[in-house]
């Protein structure tokens, strides 16, 4: 009876070695694993040539202080080339990773992509990222409103026409395929000539929202929620596609920033 409860004793002494091993070592290979996959967030400044930020030489237009520290705390890219000349095919380059000589998307004019497209986006949500993408789409003319969607991206708010993008106070925006109306309003003249391949392009008569800024506000909100959730398993890839630079370069008639010296 004493050898049996020695046995016994071993036996779940053991039992509970193997057990606190295994799970310590589930915890190692989960710190690992998080080392090895951190937040993308990839930011995109439609028509920015890079010799206008400080942190690539610029000193004379202007001072751009916000990029300059993104470059000096992380990394400042010297081999990072846009794919193509004009706005579709360069992002579909940047989406698939294929130059314009087997990229499907290779000028402004009609184009989609189509199921065989792979894009990062499905890569990085077969590996375990949330996906995210905001502002300007752009990729073949005209995609449907949930093409985003189709292309790997969990959430998707902003314009997904590149037309549609050349106004900054548009009747509506997209989000993940339908359309969220805002309080602008165009100029009857543009709204008469309004086409299926370019609606939602044209000039604002009445101004208020401000797209750009609600695109902004809404990308943050998808960070924060993310950060906050404290879950060390969830993992961002948010591309944010803005278009401050490109035309039309309207300015917000509420400024949010202070005036720098």
């Amino acid at each position: 009876r004493v050898r049996k409860i020695r046995l016994l004793h071993f036996v779940f002494t053991f039992a509970l070695l193997w057990f606190v091993q295994s799970a310590a070592s589930a915890e190692a290979r989960t710190q690992e694993q998080e080392k090895r996959t951190p937040n993308l967030i990839y930011i995109l400044a439609d028509d920015l040539g890079y010799g206008v930020l400080g942190c690539y030489g610029q000193t004379a237009l202007m001072k751009t202080p916000h990029p300059d520290r993104m470059a000096a705390e992380g990394v400042r890219f010297t081999r990072h080339y846009a794919g193509s000349t004009v706005c579709a095919p360069s992002r579909c380059v940047l989406m698939t990773g294929l130059h314009t000589g087997h990229a499907r998307i290779r000028a402004n004019g009609p184009g989609l992509l189509t199921a065989e497209d792979f894009t990062v986006a499905t890569l990085l949500r077969q590996a375990g990222y949330k996906t995210g993408c905001f502002g300007k789409w752009g990729v073949g003319n005209p995609p449907p409103w949930n093409d985003p969607n189709q292309r790997g991206f969990d959430e998707f708010y902003g314009y997904v026409s590149m037309f549609h993008a050349h106004n900054f106070y548009p009747e509506f925006l997209v989000k993940n395929g339908r359309e969220v109306p805002l309080r602008n309003r165009l100029y009857p003249e543009w709204k008469a000539k309004e086409s299926a391949a370019r609606k939602g392009g044209g000039v604002a008569e009445i101004a208020i929202d401000y797209a750009p800024q609600l695109i902004f506000d809404q990308s943050l909100a998808t960070l924060l929620h993310v950060l906050l959730s404290l879950n060390p398993l969830i993992k961002l890839f948010n591309a944010l596609l803005f278009m401050f630079t490109n035309l039309p370069i309207h300015v917000s008639r509420q400024p949010a920033y202070p005036k720098l010296d």
